[in-house]
């Protein structure tokens, strides 16, 4: 519980305003007026938000503040967060040395020349879906037909899992990743994709082959309910987040045209637009959460140990000291220091990937569709903000 009685707390998660790429208005303005601000979560705790680019860096790098949910006074954000990161935790609720003995147990499958090494498998994927998606007359759901397919297939390559089993865990990875699923919903969805895994862990040890999974089973050191926890950590957020990533900024250059016809005049500059899209929406909405275990200053605020901290992304990401006119979208904008992905040593695993999936989906889509358009009034949108990851439920597109 923090100390600081006197001041209003946040009602966390804010409200989003009226534009849906916008973080919550409460939290923009903390950023502007204190940037270090205490919230009051879903059980009635206290933790300080953090908004500022230069302090969340700080904190994301400090090891004063803890990733492990096990620690006295870890600000869980609902009851069904606390079941998923107390019970049988994945590595990103570990601090060091055990992370870094998990972590790096997945870092050669993620560096940049090995995930470069796919780009011709993730384009045929992607020239795949989309040869399916315009088979057909349009209207079309971007979402089901191209933002979601895409990347459930590449994790599911990666990892040596079943693409025909993505109904099963793309269903159960939505119970998990939503705020308002119970700690019930939550434990049996957790354990019905972690037996998925122990058993399919199983079948590999027996037949063997060149995936993910199979190599950490061979391994040797690892129980199978620990297979199954990385594994199931790689698979929801490896389709999830760049699934949403891949329709909200489809949508974000539908909607500015003028940005859109840039990078359709000069596909050079994707990946810089990449990076000015994950920033520009930083889709992970409820920001990143720690807890001090020694007392700290942060932007001229003393947190004390046993205090939760919301690392909130997306506002640092809009920080008018880092970027200027933070609120445009800008494909040509230098904007590689966002922290779309974190910061520190816990940051993303994957993003090499994710970046990769972004670029080549994005540029396919501008290039084969020209005529790309929304098929439905934007107003008639509805937006996933009862989960972690942000985005649209649906987008019905034409062209």
């Amino acid at each position: 519980m923090t100390t600081v009685e006197p001041i209003d707390a946040i009602t966390f998660p804010a409200a989003r305003g009226g534009c849906p790429f916008a973080p919550p208005p409460a939290y923009q303005e903390a950023l502007e007026q204190r940037p270090v601000t205490p919230v009051s979560l879903w059980d009635g705790s206290r933790a300080w938000l953090v908004t500022r680019h230069e302090d969340v860096r700080a904190v994301m790098g400090d090891r004063r503040f803890s990733a492990d949910a096990r620690n006295a006074g870890f600000p869980f954000l609902s009851d069904g967060r606390r079941e998923l990161a107390v019970e049988n935790p994945s590595f990103i609720r570990m601090d060091d040395p055990e992370h870094a003995r998990f972590r790096r147990m997945l870092t050669g499958d993620f560096i940049i020349k090995r995930v470069e090494a796919l780009r011709p498998e993730v384009q045929r994927i992607v020239d795949g879906f989309l040869d399916e998606m315009t088979a057909h007359h349009p209207p079309a759901d971007l979402v089901a037909e191209f933002a979601l397919p895409v990347p459930s297939l590449v994790i599911c390559m990666l990892l040596g899992v079943p693409y025909e089993d993505h109904d099963y865990f793309q269903e159960r990875s939505r119970i998990l990743l939503r705020n308002h699923s119970t700690a019930e919903q939550v434990r049996r969805a957790r354990d019905e994709l972690s037996g998925y895994i122990e058993e399919l862990a199983e079948r590999k040890a027996n037949e063997p082959d060149e995936r993910i999974i199979s190599r950490l089973v061979a391994r040797g050191d690892l129980t199978r309910a620990e297979v199954a926890g990385m594994s199931l950590l790689l698979l929801v957020a490896g389709h999830e987040t760049t699934a949403n990533m891949t329709a909200l900024s489809t949508l974000a250059l539908l909607r500015d045209p003028v940005q859109l016809a840039r990078l359709r005049e000069d596909p050079t500059l994707i990946k810089g637009a990449v990076e000015e899209l994950l920033r520009f929406l930083s889709i992970v909405q409820s920001g990143t959460v720690r807890v001090a275990v020694e007392t700290a200053e942060v932007g001229g605020t003393t947190i004390e140990a046993g205090e939760g901290v919301v690392c909130m992304l997306s506002t640092a990401n809009r920080d008018g000291s880092v970027f200027a006119s933070p609120d445009e979208l800008d494909v040509g904008r230098d904007a590689r220091r966002h922290v779309a992905f974190g910061f520190g040593v816990h940051q993303c695993l994957g993003q090499p990937l994710a970046r990769l999936e972004l670029q080549i989906a994005l540029e396919t889509l501008i290039r084969r569709l020209p005529g790309l358009r929304l098929a439905v009034p934007v107003e008639q949108l509805r937006y996933r903000t009862d989960t972690v990851v942000y985005g649209v439920e649906e987008l019905p597109v034409a062209w």
